[in-house]
């Protein structure tokens, strides 16, 4: 199977998997299952987050997410249990499209890397 067939049955079953727990019967797409990421790494449950902050809980998913590729690596908790990176290697310039094949392979590796998730 090529690379890219895999990427997108692996992608597709993430997708539904995560959309049927927590999509209200609704497809979620990347932008939202990144959200839930940033969710989860923040540590700090479901809450309501003002615009700021959600965006915040985006930017901790993406970093959590790009760190195996080596664009990221963590470098503290603040006072407030945030999680901070600082940047290795900044991002090529990617196309749209090609922004969202490094992303959804992003999540993909992640869930592969959690335990009691398989795909």
């Amino acid at each position: 199977m090529a690379r890219d067939e895999k990427l997108k049955l692996q992608w597709e079953e993430i997708r539904d998997k995560i959309s049927e727990k927590f999509g209200g019967g609704e497809q979620m797409d990347v932008d939202a299952i990144i959200y839930l990421i940033g969710i989860q790494e923040l540590g700090k449950g479901y809450q309501k987050f003002k615009k700021d902050d959600k965006l915040n809980v985006m930017h901790i998913a993406i970093c959590t997410l790009l760190e195996p590729f080596g664009f990221y690596a963590f470098d503290y908790l603040d006072e407030d249990g945030w999680p901070h990176y600082k940047v290795l290697d900044e991002l090529p310039n990617l196309k749209a499209g090609e922004q969202s094949v490094l992303m959804k392979e992003a999540i993909v590796m992640y869930f592969e890397k959690r335990e009691g998730f398989s795909i």
